[in-house]
């Protein structure tokens, strides 16, 4: 690498505290001259989302996001207020928590439980980690964010005996959707459990009419906050999502909205070599040729920052994974991301990166400082921040050295306004993106297909335990079944099912094991 090229396409804000260096990429001189015309109609087509114009044709939805921190913008003066004022509630109602104005019956919160799945949680999870401090938060958080018992009785675990002071929020937009209606299920008998009365301990973050909502205000929820339509759940973060808990936390959400509203102003700029978002999304086209040919790795040197390879997985394979482009084409898009953090990646995978198969890229952030304070001296003039500086430089250069790219992201500190631009960053990246190779970045279809495959396996549960339960005490194998329910073609599934059924006890179904394992026999009792 050479100071001149590095020069060159380093892009720098001194005043954010944020730069983006892609010299490490050996994309031709002409680059963005070729894609130039195509950028254009990227700029225009955001510009278009930013003016409320439909952008998710499959559900004739706005996507609106990006007014959720600057409502001005907003296509409808209603949207504006409506923003506005519910950014007015969340402060609101966590200055109630905070004052114990608003507490549970054994006293003041604690606790917060939050419920939801996907960017109702990877969201929620990533801004609370990377911001959040024993010392500092107002309540501590916790998460049921899959629909696995033993994973939330582990969480239930650590609250064991602080119910009473546990604040809970449940995020479902369509307040139907099985894992978190599933954990408020479950936190409900918990809380029953304690003889503590859930409604006064829950808050519901849901559609306006949705289930989740009627059934908030039936029962009396300590309060409701809006999802909107025009939000998707990986870009929900900066609405009542992500801020309600993010403010319930102790953390800065004006701060937040500010850093990802100034990288929006930023990104609005028509211009390739000063709008890093375009540079971004340009650097991804140039890597894996427009169609997904190598994976992202997001390699963060701190530990703050851990969660964001999980976070920019749904933001960028939801978005970007697509069967269909716009005109109906057969395309199979998407880029695969992982990642975890530096300098513990160096010790795992990085191996591969620099010697294996070249199948990715690398993205680099790098958080210029170390800690609050002076750091201890590990030798003279040596602090554990100066190794993992040296660290991220020298992996940078191990993997230069043998051709594999890499972009850094730099800034200057971990904190509200450095989240709130990275989180802008990437949301505009993966816009850029999708314009470029003609998809349609807002919707998810292969989700929705799975909800209806996971629907219809319960269905079949169903059938198949009324069928044991039918005929108490006579054994039964898989294919027995299968053909008297005439569900051959759906004998692996009944297997499946049945073998998950004999090893929890309320179902009340026992196996009898024979030599071969797909002949054992299953019997209600």
């Amino acid at each position: 690498m050479n100071w001149e090229r590095f020069k060159k396409h380093l892009l720098c804000f001194e005043d954010e505290g944020f730069s983006i260096d892609v010299s490490r990429v050996d994309f031709p001189d002409d680059f963005y001259d070729t894609l130039r015309t195509r950028m254009d109609k990227a700029f225009a087509d955001m510009a278009q989302l930013e003016k409320g114009a439909i952008a998710n044709p499959d559900e004739q939805r706005m996507v609106g996001h990006y007014w959720l921190r600057a409502p001005e913008l907003a296509p409808a003066p209603a949207i504006s207020k409506e923003i506005s004022e519910t950014l007015s509630q969340i402060k609101t109602f966590a200055a109630q928590v905070h004052s114990g104005q608003i507490k549970g019956e054994q006293g003041a919160f604690k606790n917060l439980l939050c419920i939801g799945i996907g960017g109702s949680a990877l969201g929620p999870q990533f801004v609370s980690q990377a911001l959040g401090s024993p010392k500092t938060d107002k309540l501590r958080v916790f998460f049921f964010d899959n629909t696995d018992p033993d994973g939330m009785d582990i969480v239930l675990e650590q609250l064991d005996g602080q119910l009473g002071q546990t604040l809970c929020v449940v995020i479902s937009k369509s307040g139907s959707t099985p894992e978190p209606h599933n954990g408020m299920t479950e936190a409900k008998a918990a809380y029953a459990k304690a003889g503590l009365s859930f409604a006064k301990y829950a808050v519901a973050t849901t559609g306006v009419g949705s289930q989740l909502d009627k059934s908030a205000q039936a029962e009396g929820f300590l309060a409701r906050f809006p999802m909107w339509d025009w939000v998707g759940g990986r870009t929900s973060e900066l609405c009542a999502v992500g801020l309600l808990p993010a403010a319930l936390q102790g953390i800065d959400i004006d701060t937040l909205l500010k850093g990802a509203a100034r990288m929006d102003e930023l990104t609005r700029e028509p211009t390739i070599e000063r709008n890093p978002s375009a540079i971004l999304a340009l650097m991804w086209y140039f890597l894996t040729g427009g169609k997904g040919q190598k994976d992202m790795v997001i390699l963060p040197y701190k530990d703050r920052l851990m969660l964001l390879s999980r976070y920019l997985q749904q933001l960028v394979m939801e978005s970007l994974g697509k069967e269909k482009d716009l005109d109906g084409n057969i395309v199979n898009q998407g880029i695969a991301v992982y990642g975890n953090k530096g300098s513990t990646d160096q010790h795992a995978y990085v191996q591969q990166l620099r010697d294996g198969v070249n199948n990715f890229f690398v993205t680099f952030i790098e958080v210029l400082k170390d800690r609050n304070g002076q750091s201890v001296q590990i030798e003279p003039d040596v602090t554990a921040g100066d190794y993992l500086e040296g660290f991220l430089l020298g992996t940078r250069e191990a993997l230069s050295e043998k051709g594999r790219a890499s972009i850094t992201l730099t800034v200057k500190e971990v904190s509200a306004y450095s989240v709130g631009l990275l989180i802008a960053l990437y949301e505009r990246a993966v816009g850029f993106y999708a314009s470029l190779i003609n998809i349609n970045a807002y919707h998810q279809p292969g989700v929705e297909a799975g909800k209806k495959a996971a629907a219809q396996v319960l269905e079949l549960q169903k059938a198949v335990l009324s069928h044991l339960r039918a005929h108490p005490g006579k054994p039964f194998t898989a294919e027995q079944i299968a053909k008297d329910l005439n569900l051959e073609q759906q004998t692996e599934f009944v297997f499946k099912l049945l073998n998950h059924f004999s090893v929890n006890p309320e179902k009340g179904v026992a196996c009898t094991n024979t030599a071969h394992c797909h002949q054992t026999t299953y019997t209600s009792h």
